[in-house]
């Protein structure tokens, strides 16, 4: 069974948009010792939340990894992974309504919301993307 998982950027360093342009992405300048592990966790083939930070706070796609965790070629003790974009929602998932399931409380998105990088479980990524109207 494969991962899934959640990256969050603020759209105007570098939007979903951008990646769907560029078709992928080295995901570097993740610093955080605790979302590094989640990165060198990440497997090739696994589902990747897109997140937007700052106004817009909202999941708005999906990519996938293309390639597994290796050095950072700009600072080799930090691990980077290289995302594809597969699909970009035609409905965002706003945090708000995150915050409006009771059974989401557990979320690393809610408690933990300064985290970049982060697990999804199955069940939390179906609810994304039955918000999202994305074909499971």
């Amino acid at each position: 069974m494969s991962g899934c998982w959640l990256v969050k950027s603020e759209p105007e360093e570098y939007s979903f948009k951008d990646l769907l342009r560029e078709g992928r992405v080295i995901w570097d300048g993740v610093r955080n010792p605790q979302a590094q592990r989640y990165l060198r966790q990440m497997k090739k083939g696994d589902e990747v939340f897109y997140y937007h930070t700052g106004r817009e706070k909202a999941v708005v796609g999906l990519a996938e990894v293309s390639r597994e965790a290796f050095p950072d070629p700009n600072d080799p003790r930090y691990a980077v992974v290289e995302l594809r974009p597969k699909a970009q929602f035609f409905q965002f998932v706003p945090l708000a309504l995150f915050r409006t399931e009771p059974s989401l409380a557990e979320f690393a998105l809610l408690r933990q919301p300064r985290l970049s990088v982060m697990p999804v479980s199955s069940e939390v990524a179906h609810w994304i993307k039955q918000q999202a109207r994305y074909p499971a």
